[in-house]
């Protein structure tokens, strides 16, 4: 009898309450989806080149899994709340009839239970589910052929799910059963509505409403033009500001919005159009600091779910070659490397073998002042062209000496990083590469040699490290250049010999990762290399690419992986662009997860904590319903009512959050914190993430518009309902 009735009740509840069982599954599904992270193929793969990166990144999810349990928990608590204050009056009679408080309590326990295991099926399910669906997805935009895709199910993440889950759950239970314990049948059987909250006066509303825009002006300013002023620690003063703007303008607004019943008579009686914005009134203003903080949660919300979309975007960028042409660097003795790579078990995996030579050029043998070694190089004539070149906030700054330190940023003006650059690199020993050496990195390209004369040089700058719109050509640099070839005009010398600039010279990386970061080098003929390149700073790589045809045959992955595995065997030191494929795919996938089950778990806290005030709002008052059939409203007209009620109550945080959220965006992209580039990508995924925010909201909406229609639906043996 007592286990049927226990059945019964869970059964009837979660039929009932879809919100509050929604709300369960949704919170498990979240649990095994963040723990069961380190068996998805992307992080599997990963493990073969960021092992270290991915143990520390799977180190810190315990941390974002407590995180998440003590936000859900609340929500839970929160849920849980509504559950049973919906069912004081049931729970009274069960007491009148003779049930004691302690077996009443466990009946809770036993019915939260049962709910407990649907709703962990259910999440599990769901989850296991879209875990697969992420992992497939980012592994086919990581590329084809990189893994085999293997159904896989995390037996200790279900466990700790399951763990977490039912820790969380019963001590919500604990409390709430605690506190039906202590209170009597008859707060049970007869319970009362909230106190009326004073709606005060309207100079103090006005005055409310002034302090909370004035509040968030200010934290927009901050976000929009000082955002990262004293290393970024305005942005928390910005996040005080506009959480306190946003409760001040939420208690002043939800005060003031008894005006709009005055501002059209017209609809002032039609369609309970006074009722609807009084209820709406109510909820605001009886629970406006709630209204704020779920109002806080979706501007966060909005903005984390941007900036997890902007790095997931980049994912494209992050997995495509620029600057990036060599699959493997390979360092040691030339002449046995060289014999290694051509060997009849390397031999299939080798193209575009080419063998780099670089060292920095000598110095003068006399000292200048403080006893520093003297260049071979005068580039003065060079430097004050480009001086002539920079922008004339930065001319000024350069002309009267300020400017100490050189900073190389994708912000910068082309000739801004060029200046910065040389200054650094060409003062006194700047890098020499061999003309040969760059003639076979572009050949490996299409490109035609170099083919330069005796008295003449080009210029590298490294793409991976100077910001550049096109590989192809510098054009600042490039119309100095041409225009110094017309005058005839040498600008350097070398060892007090006039040089000559080649000019439009492609930029591509020296080596496959990073056994060489340099920022620029001259490229000499080979001639004056081994004339003036300093033998004790020169070093030597082997680079090679792995053949097209082979990557045509079983893609690019599998190959690289066995000529990785036949380099390791030999013993040799060598690098391979999967290092840096592997890193920054790495940065994106830690990223995006993070910041997306961060903005995801905060925007479905934020509906169900809308929802579920909403329908409590809505059973406080529910007597205002059978009084307004009694003075003739139809139940169409009170459903009606009702639904413009949710409307409201779900857009006016969410109008607020939108603003706060695209000034957060906006500030962020200014500051390059979020990422916005053009590509094909960009508008299909973020209509993608502002239509689930937009489902989501509907779901929420509508699930709650059913429950208030079911409320109604009981009140139909009023006479004059129908």
């Amino acid at each position: 009898m007592f286990s049927s009735l226990i059945y019964r009740n869970a059964k009837r509840s979660r039929k009932e309450n879809l919100i509050y069982f929604a709300t369960l599954v949704t919170a498990i599904a979240s649990f095994y989806i963040i723990l069961s992270l380190g068996r998805q193929d992307i992080i599997l793969f990963l493990k073969e080149f960021e092992s270290d990166a991915i143990d520390k990144l799977l180190a810190q999810m315990p941390i974002v899994y407590l995180f998440a349990l003590f936000l859900l928990f609340f929500l839970v608590l929160f849920a849980n709340g509504y559950q049973l204050n919906r069912r004081s009056k049931e729970f009274g009679l069960y007491l009148m009839l003779g049930m004691s408080k302690k077996r009443l309590v466990l009946q809770l326990l036993a019915e939260g239970l049962i709910t407990s295991i649907f709703a962990l099926i259910g999440g599990v399910l769901i989850g296991g589910f879209l875990a697969e669906i992420i992992s497939l997805t980012v592994s086919k935009l990581v590329g084809q052929g990189i893994i085999g895709h293997q159904m896989s199910l995390s037996i200790s993440a279900i466990f700790f799910t399951i763990i977490g889950f039912l820790f969380i759950q019963f001590i919500a239970l604990f409390m709430l059963g605690g506190r039906l314990f202590n209170q009597e049948v008859h707060q049970l059987l007869y319970e009362q509505m909230d106190k009326k909250q004073d709606m005060g006066n309207f100079k103090g509303n006005i005055l409310n409403l002034f302090v909370g825009s004035a509040l968030l002006g200010v934290a927009y300013w901050i976000v929009l033009y000082h955002f990262m002023d004293f290393g970024g620690m305005l942005l928390f003063g910005a996040l005080a500001l506009g959480s306190l703007g946003t409760i001040f303008f939420m208690r002043g607004f939800g005060k003031l919005l008894g005006l709009l019943t005055s501002l059209s008579k017209r609809k002032a009686t039609k369609g309970l159009h006074t009722f609807t914005l009084r209820q709406f009134q109510e909820n605001v203003a009886n629970k406006s600091t709630s209204v704020a903080i779920t109002s806080i949660l979706i501007t966060l919300s909005i903005i984390l779910l941007a900036d997890g979309a902007s790095t997931f975007m980049s994912l494209e960028s992050a997995t495509t070659r620029s600057s990036s042409l060599y699959d493997f660097t390979v360092n040691g003795e030339d002449q046995k490397v060289e014999q290694f790579l051509t060997s009849e078990k390397m031999v299939s995996y080798v193209e575009d073998l080419n063998l780099l030579e670089i060292g920095n050029m000598k110095v003068r043998d006399e000292r200048g002042e403080d006893d520093f070694p003297l260049s071979l190089v005068d580039w003065s004539e060079l430097r004050e062209q480009i001086i002539m070149a920079l922008p004339s906030n930065f001319k000024k700054q350069v002309l009267s000496g300020e400017l100490q330190n050189y900073s190389i940023s994708s912000e910068n003006p082309e000739a801004v990083n060029l200046f910065g650059v040389l200054e650094i690199d060409a003062a006194i020993a700047p890098y020499v590469i061999p003309e040969s050496s760059y003639d076979g990195l572009l050949e490996a390209i299409g490109e035609k040699p170099l083919n330069l004369h005796s008295d003449e040089i080009a210029l590298y700058f490294n793409p991976n490290f100077v910001p550049m719109d096109n590989l192809e050509s510098m054009p600042v640099l490039d119309g100095i250049l041409e225009k110094a070839a017309q005058k005839g005009q040498s600008l350097m010398s070398i060892n007090d010999q006039p040089i000559y600039i080649r000019s439009s010279t492609p930029m591509r990386g020296l080596v496959a990762d990073r056994s060489l970061e340099i920022h620029s080098a001259f490229i000499l003929p080979d001639s004056m290399f081994e004339q003036l390149v300093n033998r004790e700073t020169y070093a030597s790589y082997w680079n090679f690419r792995i053949p097209q045809k082979l990557q045509e045959q079983q893609g690019l992955m599998v190959p690289m992986m066995e000529a990785r595995d036949l380099l390791t065997s030999s013993g040799f030191q060598f690098e391979s662009y999967l290092q840096n494929f592997g890193r920054q795919l790495f940065y994106v996938v830690a990223g995006s997860y993070t910041l997306l089950y961060i903005g995801f778990l905060f925007l479905i806290i934020a509906c169900t904590v809308l929802a579920l005030q909403f329908l409590t709002q809505m059973k406080q008052t529910g007597e205002r319903y059978i009084t307004l059939s009694m003075l003739g409203a139809k139940r169409n007209q009170m459903k009606k009512s009702m639904h413009r009620q949710v409307l409201l109550t779900f857009l006016l945080p969410m109008s607020l959050a939108c603003v706060s959220g695209a000034v957060g965006i906006r500030g962020m992209i200014s500051f390059v914190m979020i990422h916005i580039e053009e590509n094909a990508l960009l508008y299909p995924i973020a209509l993608a993430f502002v239509g689930i925010i937009i489902l989501i909201f509907v779901i929420y909406g509508v699930a709650v518009a059913r429950s208030a229609d079911h409320e109604i639906d009981k009140l139909r043996w009023k006479p004059n309902i129908d």
